[in-house]
């Protein structure tokens, strides 16, 4: 009699749950004991949730390994304190599903070109949430190293593709493959209080309109932590634009030192070689453009700098970049790149980068081999730039021979302040650019350097106002094919 009294109870329970649309993954037969495959079960509820005209997929405390977690349109899914959902070891048999076919693949990384290989994905949805106190662990996916077509190899947690109304909030996200998110095509975006440690991408935002990212930790030593993007993977050019980046903080220690707090710095030779990444970036791909982008209040550590990236075709422009503290800054704390590398259908045109506004910029211990990089290609210059109220504090140890460095144009190549080599000014190399404006801006260093300051190579209506370099006895200007630049004390 006790027996059926509980299971009536029990009953009853779930379909009062089930009534306000609450579905519980483990009322599905999933098991959360960290052994079990609850692919099956986490889809069935998805599923029963999707049937009912959408509700709210309960994660109770607990280890779910899964593969491929199939969203559907008006579903939220809620991780409970306590809750983990373990990306499952690949398995070619019966694993993750397998890539779709995309005819645009040549355009963008493999990675970007596919969806459906992912730990959760979704396609064509709208009103989809991902929230709660738990966490995703992508401790089975692949990192890219692995481009197949085959099923069972997967190598992204989230992905998303052409969706509308998404929310990702407070969810904790360890070492996600390629990319803990990748959105492509997203309209009305938001991420709040995320915290992602991974061994790739953190957020990669491509071709999406209308978005927030807000209060987000990212670490993510091995590429960048927060990153616009605007490739062809959609078969058509797309701008990401009208987004707002802001309160996050990004960085590159160890993986998963930022995860728990420890915050290591012993994993300094990261795959390219170039030092931990973990940075805000706009670009690499580029066929579309970038407008309309607000970033503040951002704050950058033991990482490379800030990165604007137009070498596909794009059009970056109408970008607003203010209140960002940086330090232990692994090359340029400012970067601004037009590049010819055209990974665009045939004929497109070089892309354009004009109107950015950089102000209250505050950086300690900067690499100084590479500068700041304001670098356009010739007859495609950057246009209209404001900075204003910028603090550098460079390592310095720059030295005369130094000085006398050409710089290369290398307007194919992928776009790194390294692909130049050092540069032969300490503080600002400006090359190919029209209408540049400095202002207020303060630089010391940790170490003499003996190299000039600011060199303009190509740069009409260049105008620099009340700057204080701290290099005594070092010329300030190397003027070379410029006008020669209004300077203002």
């Amino acid at each position: 009699m006790k027996k059926q009294i509980v299971f009536f109870v029990f009953s009853f329970v779930i379909i009062q749950m089930q009534a306000l649309n609450v579905f519980n993954v483990k009322d599905f037969g999933a098991k959360g004991d960290g052994k079990t495959i609850d692919t099956e079960s986490i889809n069935k509820s998805i599923s029963a949730a999707a049937f009912s005209g959408g509700g709210t997929v309960v994660f109770p405390a607990g280890i779910y390994p899964s593969y491929s977690i199939h969203l559907k349109s008006n579903i939220t899914l809620q991780f409970d304190a306590g809750s983990v959902l373990l990306a499952a070891e690949n398995n070619p048999e019966n694993g993750y599903d397998a890539p779709e076919p995309n005819e645009f693949h040549q355009y963008q990384d493999f990675g970007h070109s596919h969806w459906h290989n992912s730990l959760i994905w979704g396609e064509n949805l709208e009103n989809v949430s991902i929230i709660g106190q738990g966490t995703i662990n992508g401790a089975g996916l692949n990192r890219g190293d692995k481009n197949v077509l085959e099923a069972g190899i997967g190598n992204k947690a989230i992905s998303l593709k052409l969706c509308k109304n998404v929310l990702l909030r407070d969810i904790k996200m360890l070492m996600c493959g390629h990319f803990a998110l990748l959105a492509t095509g997203v309209d009305n975006l938001t991420i709040d209080n995320l915290t992602i440690d991974t061994n790739r991408d953190g957020l990669d935002i491509d071709a999406c309109r209308n978005v927030r990212v807000s209060n987000c930790t990212v670490n993510s030593p091995w590429d960048d932590a927060i990153v616009l993007k605007a490739s062809y993977a959609l078969g058509f050019f797309r701008d990401t634009e009208n987004v707002t980046i802001t309160n996050c903080f990004v960085s590159g220690f160890d993986r998963g030192s930022s995860l728990n707090g420890s915050y290591k710095k012993n994993e300094m030779n990261v795959p390219d070689k170039d030092f931990p990444t973990g940075r805000i970036k706009l670009g690499t791909e580029s066929s579309g453009g970038f407008r309309n982008i607000a970033i503040s209040n951002c704050v950058f550590d033991h990482c490379r700098g800030l990165a604007l990236e137009t070498v596909d075709g794009g059009v970056l422009e109408d970008v607003v970049i203010s209140n960002i503290t940086m330090r232990d800054i692994m090359n340029s704390p400012i970067f601004l790149r037009i590049g010819a590398r055209m990974r665009s259908p045939e004929n497109t045109p070089i892309g354009k980068m004009r109107r950015i506004t950089i102000q209250n910029i505050n950086v300690y211990d900067a690499d100084s081999r590479f500068a700041s990089l304001i670098t356009g290609l010739p007859n495609h210059p950057i246009e209209d730039i404001k900075l204003d109220h910028i603090r550098i504090v460079y390592k310095g140890g720059g030295t005369k021979d130094q000085s006398t460095l050409n710089v290369p144009e290398n307007e194919k190549k992928y776009p790194e302040p390294s692909m130049f080599g050092t540069i032969p000014s300490s503080t600002f190399f400006i090359r190919h650019a029209r209408n540049i404006e400095i202002s207020n801006m303060e630089v010391s260093f940790l170490k003499p350097d003996e190299r000039p300051a600011i060199q303009l190579d190509d740069v009409q209506q260049s105008v620099f106002r009340n700057l204080k370099i701290n290099q005594p006895n070092v010329q300030k200007f190397i003027i070379k094919n410029s006008d020669k630049p209004e300077i203002k004390e």
